[in-house]
């Protein structure tokens, strides 16, 4: 399944169907100003142009109704997936992230939070129900090592949730650096190829592919562009042990 945001309203629906369902954690005009003011603030959680793709990857595990469900996020500093998902009632999760403050972020009691590359985790095999990547995949893209990593994660049935900036056509970001890596908008062929690798490791869409875009909703560092949610599935068998 690919969803790809078409327009700015979605986005503000998606942070008011966060905000009615309690699981918002984006601080408000008062929390800010205290982090701004604190020597030591805390990690920000939350943006809210991550409304969209946070709310359709907490749609989509809230609707499974099993709170037992265990879920893996990637690239989890400052993400607000974790932290929603804890305030919905989910307790088995674990994020995975190489920023130092990694333990700084909410729940840290509670939630796994490791800081360590999630391409070649810690956490054991088949061990994961859900796999996350919230606006992670295209900063230093590697496909073959994150889909080899996520079906190695990921239980028979399991499904992984990714979000990425994306245009149908390519937009060259090569000379552009974002976190110290490598930065891109990922276009339909690339994407097409995701598709296509995640196939060698077991893993295939849950659903329809829509590639069509509307709105160039985002911009940033003077690049214009939207956002991209695809979901798939980890089916029993992968199609080199098929017979």
């Amino acid at each position: 399944m690919l969803k790809i945001l078409q327009r700015r309203d979605q986005i503000r629906s998606g942070r008011r169907k966060l905000e009615e369902n309690g699981v918002s954690c984006v601080p408000g005009m008062l929390e800010r100003l205290r982090r701004r003011l604190s020597r030591s603030p805390a990690p920000a959680v939350g943006d809210p142009l991550k409304s969209w793709d946070v709310w359709l990857s907490y749609d989509f595990i809230r609707s499974r109704n099993d709170s037992s469900i265990c879920v893996t996020d990637l690239g989890t500093f400052s993400s607000e997936i974790l932290p929603a998902l804890w305030r919905g009632g989910f307790r088995h999760l674990a994020g995975l992230d190489l920023n130092p403050r990694l333990q700084e972020m909410p729940f840290s009691a509670h939630i796994d939070y490791r800081t360590e590359n999630f391409l070649a985790s810690s956490l054991g095999d088949a061990s994961a129900d859900i796999v996350t990547a919230i606006s992670v995949i295209e900063h230093g893209f590697e496909p073959e090592a994150l889909l080899r990593e996520v079906a190695r994660l990921l239980r028979p049935g399991g499904c992984f949730l990714a979000s990425f900036d994306y245009w149908p056509e390519k937009i060259d970001t090569s000379a552009h650096r974002i976190f110290g890596m490598s930065w891109d908008i990922l276009s339909r062929a690339q994407v097409e190829d995701l598709v296509s690798t995640a196939a060698r490791h077991g893993l295939q869409p849950l659903g329809d592919m829509d590639f069509g875009a509307g709105e160039k909703v985002i911009r940033y560092d003077g690049f214009d562009y939207t956002f991209a949610w695809l979901a798939l599935r980890k089916v029993t068998t992968t199609p080199a042990a098929a017979t």
